[in-house]
């Protein structure tokens, strides 16, 4: 539920033409947009990565040349979600998921405490890319791209990768490899302008039908519900009319592609909005992002869907919703 910041909201009749009008002003200004995060990229996005750990990412994510920060973040998301605590049914462990005896080989004293702890962030961080570097090392050799390789590695085995003379056509590894690369450029600072997306219109289109319907918590807009949404669940249902499977939740959401500056917004964006700016994880409510510095969004209950100014102390950052974004997110999160 989002604070009310500002008094009020933008008349929901404003209508059709005031969103294509900053639909179309503001694509006809985006005409020439680089490809998205630029390989090689160290920098991590606005609180992609919780404050408690972004100094431990971004110093070991520059271990060795194959991993970089955004990868390093990539891989502990997917595993654990910043969980320290988490324990999977193969008994990995804590936030990188290590399971005991490779922990047992691989675990380093990264915080030079003298003893290496599991389910200590402070060495499982460091741990998570000092395994990577090794990996790194063990199939230096081997054609094609070292940091796809290295994932691979991680996967299924180096003498696999070795074997293969590169990612091996091993269905789950491959998707492991994808999954950790499109990841990778939803934690990397972007480093050029990102493309806009081609469902983003019909995103919008889908959430001004929906202007002036009643707030509802935890609504998805189904029938039994009368058709109300909250803000989660209203920017879940308009990307899913264009194909696009989100998260439920407001801060997963945050992580389905890239993160556009403000002055780089599209129509189309998700809009993120938290008490807490430094950490994604405090995200609290999201809406679409529809040009000139405006969003349609579920406020909060008693209010209804309406245009709201996203420029309030509560903004946290955007995202440019991706397909592949949005499937690689881990379920479990």
């Amino acid at each position: 539920m989002r604070k009310v910041w500002v008094a009020g909201g933008i008349a929901v009749g404003l209508g059709m033409s005031f969103v294509m009008l900053l639909v179309v002003g503001v694509y006809m200004t985006a005409g020439n947009l680089a490809n998205g995060v630029g390989k090689g990229s160290v920098g991590l996005a606005k609180g992609a990565v919780p404050a408690t750990y972004q100094p431990l990412v971004q110093k070991w994510g520059n271990l060795c040349p194959a991993i970089n920060p955004a990868l390093l973040a990539a891989q502990l998301y997917q595993e654990s979600g910043w969980d320290p605590d988490v324990v999977s049914p193969a008994d990995a462990r804590g936030i990188a998921q290590f399971i005991p005896g490779t922990w047992a080989t691989h675990g380093v004293d990264g915080d030079g405490d003298g003893d290496r702890d599991i389910w200590d962030p402070n060495d499982a961080i460091p741990s998570a890319a000092s395994y990577d570097c090794s990996l790194a090392k063990y199939v230096k050799d081997v054609p094609g791209d070292a940091t796809n390789n290295m994932l691979a590695a991680y996967n299924a085995g180096a003498y696999r990768v070795i074997k293969s003379g590169g990612v091996p056509a091993i269905s789950e590894t491959q998707h492991y490899v994808k999954t950790i690369r499109t990841l990778e450029q939803s934690f990397a600072k972007p480093v050029t302008r990102v493309d806009p997306s081609r469902q983003a219109a019909g995103a919008i289109s889908y959430a001004q039908k929906k202007l002036g319907t009643l707030y509802l918590w935890g609504g998805n807009g189904t029938a039994d519900q009368g058709g109300r949404f909250d803000c989660s669940g209203l920017t879940k249902a308009a990307y899913e009319s264009v194909g696009i499977e989100l998260p439920r939740v407001a801060n997963d959401q945050y992580n389905a592609g890239p993160h556009p500056q403000r002055d780089e917004l599209l129509p189309g964006d998700l809009v993120f909005f938290s008490d807490d700016l430094t950490n994604s994880r405090a995200i609290r409510h999201v809406g679409i992002y529809v040009g000139g510095g405006y969003m349609i969004n579920a406020p909060r209950p008693g209010a209804v869907i309406r245009f709201d100014p996203i420029d309030t102390p509560d903004y946290f950052g955007a995202t440019r919703v991706t397909e592949d974004g949005a499937k690689a997110l881990p379920t479990r999160v």
